[in-house]
C-alpha cells in the first residue's frame, strides 16, 4: 500500500509506529522523548492520529496511556502490564533511563515482548547535559534488551516497525534508539506506515501465545520465585536458545520491510565503495554525516565505506565481518559516549572482539569518541578520521569535534568542502528564546514540506535555557534527499531577528555562502 508523505520529526515518526503495536503506554515525560509519550496521550485521548483519522491500533482498539510518578514507576507499570497480557511500550532517555534498569532485568528475564523508545541522551557525570549521546542506552547493555539503532527519522519510521515485530515472535525485549535531539527533533518529510501494512507482518499466533501466559487467577503459576546457587545459574543460561534465534528474526522481519518498501534493510548495512580500503563503523544520526562524505570523496576517486550499525544487540560477528569489504585494512569505530578507564568504548570492543573471535587478520582497528552531550559531528570531523586511517600508524582512542589541548586526543581538523547535494538551499535563522522564530520555521519548513515536491530538514538549536536564551533554526530543502545532521555553516540566507546580537559578537556573516543573504530584522 502506498505510504503517505508527511512532515514530523523523528519522536512523532516512533509515537505513530509504536502506537499500531500498543495496547498500553505507560508514561512519565523526560527531555528529548516527551513528544513521543505527549502525541501518544494526544491521539489516544482525542481519537484523531496524525492524519486527522481516528487513532486506533492494529487491533482498532484505542491505547490505553497511564502517566505514573517516576520513571522507575512506567517501568513497572509496563512489566505488570506485560504479565497481564497486553502489549506495552513506554517511552524515555537518559536518567529516566537508568531508572528503567531495574524492571528492564525482569522484562528481559521473564522474556516478555515489548518495546522501550528511547531518543538517546546524555547521563550526567561532571554536569548536568539534557542533550544527546549514546551513554544511556550503553548502560543497558546487560539488561537482556535487544538492541536496534537508527540514522534519521524515516529510519525510525521503518525500523521501529521490526522492533515490535521481532519482540512479538522472539519474545526477546527491545531497546529502539536514535538521537536524541538531532534524529527526535529534526524535521524531514518522510513515508508513513499505513497500520494495514504492518497488521499483515505481524505474526499473531505469537500474539495469541503471549495473551495466553499471562497471569490469571483461574490459572495461577509460579513468577519470580527466589533461587538459591544450585539452580540459579543453569536457568540464567536457558535463555540462550531465545537470542540466539533472534537475529533470524530480526532479518525476516527487516526482508520483509524491505518487500514492502523497496529498501534494503539488514542488522548492519554497508555504504561507499565495493573495494574500499578505509571503513567507519558506527550507529546514529552520524551515519548520514558520514555517507555525505562518502559520496564527495568517492567522487573524487577515494575508496571509503561505512557500515552502520542496526542490530547492536544480539551483536552478531558474522554479520559484522559480511559487511565489511574484504580489501578494508583500516577501520575506524565511532562511539558517543566515554567510558573512563576502559581500553575503548563499547562499540570498538564489540568490533575488535568480533573480528579476533572469528580469526580476522589483517586489519588495523581504532576507536574514537564523537558527539558527547551533543558536540556537532561535522564533514570535517569525518574527513579527519579517514585522513587518519590513511596514516601509517593511525591514532587510536581518539576525539573529534573538539580541540584536546591536555591529552592530546583529538584528531586535527581542516575546513571542509561543502559537501550538501548540489542545488540544496540552506537557511539559518537566529532568534531569541519565546519570540516565535523557533515556531516560525516549523510551520515554514513543514509548508515547504507538505506542499511541494522538495525534501527538507529543519533541526533547531538552543540551549537549556531554551526561553530568554539565544536560538538558532537551521533549515535546509531540495530537489535530492538531505542527508546533514550537522549545523548549517555554509547558507544561502541568513537572519538575525534580534538586533542586540549584533552588539555580542555573534559572527553571522562568516556562515552567508559567496552570494548569499544577510537579514537584519
Amino acid at each position: 500500500m502506498a505510504r503517505r508523505k508527511v512532515s514530523m520529526d523523528g519522536n512523532t515518526a516512533a509515537a505513530h509506529v509504536s502506537y499500531a503495536f500498543t495496547e498500553v503506554a505507560a508514561i512519565y515525560p523526560i527531555t528529548p522523548s516527551s513528544p513521543m509519550a505527549e502525541v501518544t496521550d494526544t491521539w489516544s485521548a482525542t481519537d484523531k492520529n496524525i492524519f486527522g483519522e481516528p487513532a486506533r491500533n492494529i487491533f482498532g482498539d484505542t491505547v490505553k496511556v497511564m502517566e505514573m510518578q517516576s520513571e522507575a514507576g512506567a517501568a513497572g507499570a509496563v512489566h505488570g502490564s506485560l504479565a497481564a497480557g497486553a502489549l506495552t511500550t513506554t517511552y524515555t532517555a537518559s536518567q529516566g533511563l537508568l531508572l528503567m534498569i531495574p524492571n528492564m532485568y525482569k522484562i528481559a528475564g521473564e522474556l516478555l515482548p515489548s518495546v522501550i523508545h528511547v531518543s538517546a541522551r546524555c547521563v550526567a557525570s561532571h554536569a548536568l547535559n539534557i542533550f544527546g549521546d549514546h551513554s544511556d542506552v550503553y548502560a543497558c547493555r546487560q539488561t537482556g534488551f535487544a538492541m536496534m539503532a537508527e540514522t534519521n527519522p524515516q529510519e525510525v519510521m521503518d525500523l521501529g516497525a521490526v522492533a515490535h515485530l521481532a519482540t512479538i515472535e522472539g519474545r526477546v525485549p527491545f531497546l529502539n534508539f536514535f538521537d536524541g535531539f538531532r534524529t527526535s527533533h529534526e524535521i524531514q518529510k518522510i513515508e508513513a506506515w499505513d497500520y494495514e501494512d504492518l497488521k499483515e507482518m505481524v505474526d499473531m499466533d505469537a500474539v495469541e501465545a503471549f495473551r495466553a501466559r499471562s497471569i490469571n487467577p483461574e490459572h495461577p503459576v509460579l513468577r519470580g520465585s527466589a533461587e538459591n546457587g544450585d539452580i540459579f545459574f543453569q536457568h540464567r543460561e536457558a535463555c540462550n536458545s531465545y537470542y540466539d534465534a533472534l537475529p533470524a528474526i530480526v532479518e525476516k522481519y527487516m526482508d520483509k520491510v524491505n518487500a514492502k518498501l523497496g529498501t534494503d534493510y539488514k542488522p548492519f548495512n554497508y555504504y561507499g565503495a565495493p573495494d574500499a580500503d578505509r571503513v567507519i563503523i558506527a550507529m546514529g544520526s552520524v551515519c548520514d554525516v558520514a555517507e555525505e562524505v562518502i559520496d564527495y570523496m568517492l567522487a573524487a576517486g577515494e575508496k571509503v565505506g561505512l557500515v552502520k550499525v542496526r542490530l547492536y544487540r544480539p551483536f552478531v560477528a558474522e554479520n559484522l565481518i559480511k559487511a565489511i569489504p574484504e580489501t578494508a585494512t583500516k577501520i575506524a569505530v565511532l562511539d558517543r559516549t566515554k567510558e573512563p578507564g576502559a581500553l575503548g568504548e563499547p562499540l570498538y570492543l564489540d568490533v575488535v572482539t568480533a573480528l579476533a573471535s572469528k580469526g580476522v587478520t589483517g586489519k588495523t582497528v581504532v576507536g574514537g569518541r564523537y558527539g558527547l552531550g551533543s558536540k556537532d559531528t561535522t564533514p570535517a570531523s569525518i574527513f579527519a578520521v579517514y585522513d587518519n586511517l590513511a596514516e601509517d600508524e593511525p591514532k587510536n582512542n581518539f576525539t573529534i569535534g573538539i580541540v584536546d589541548d591536555v591529552t592530546g586526543l583529538s584528531l586535527a581538523e581542516k575546513r571542509s568542502p561543502d559537501t550538501a547535494p548540489a542545488g540544496t538551499i540552506s537557511c539559518k535563522f537566529w532568534g531569541l528564546g519565546g519570540d516565535g522564530t523557533v515556531g516560525a520555521n516549523k510551520n515554514s519548513i513543514k509548508i515547504i514540506g507538505d506542499h511541494t515536491d522538495k525534501y527538507i530538514q529543519a533541526y533547531f538549536q538552543y540551549d537549556s535555557k531554551k526561553t530568554g536564551g539565544v536560538t538558532i533554526s537551521h533549515l535546509r530543502f531540495g530537489d535530492t534527499p538531505i542527508k546533514s545532521p550537522y549545523y548549517i555553516t555554509k547558507a544561502n540566507f541568513v537572519a538575525c531577528h534580534n538586533p542586540s546580537y549584533i552588539l555580542k559578537g555573534y559572527k553571522f556573516v562568516n556562515d552567508v555562502k559567496p552570494g548569499g543573504t544577510f537579514l537584519l530584522d
